[in-house]
């Protein structure tokens, strides 16, 4: 038999890196409950999660988190250009429906990944805009 491939993997046959897994997860989890509280922080949540998403991000590298981190980040930067595009055209109006939309883009995306990483199920494209 084989000791390479199959179930656990192999990640998860060292109780260290299982340790470490569990870890990552539950640090993905705070991160996604940073971004859900950036309305009632003013954004202070946001740039505190962003700042552990690009610490932390190598520690991520090759685990089941690496999409989530990823996922975030990029949640960050597009929301970021969709508020600041909205800001931009909010003295002629159209940047309120901007600034509504691209709030309902990360609002949706912060529960699909929260959703995702609960169900352990992987991004399909955390690349993607949706």
């Amino acid at each position: 038999m084989s000791t390479s491939g199959g179930y656990p993997p192999p990640a998860l046959r060292d109780p260290l890196d299982a340790d470490r897994l569990r870890s990552l997860r539950t640090l993905t989890h705070v991160l996604y409950g940073l971004y859900a509280f950036y309305w009632l922080t003013g954004g202070i949540t946001v740039l505190v999660a962003i700042i552990i998403n690009y610490l932390k991000r190598d520690e991520a590298a090759g685990t089941p988190y690496e999409q989530h981190f990823t996922w975030q980040i990029r949640t960050f930067w597009y929301g970021l250009a969709g508020h600041l595009i909205g800001i931009a055209l909010f003295v002629v109006v159209i940047g309120i429906p901007i600034l509504w939309a691209v709030a309902i883009w990360t609002l949706y995306r912060i529960i699909k990944g929260w959703l995702y990483l609960h169900d352990n199920k992987p991004l399909a494209d955390p690349r993607g805009w949706f």
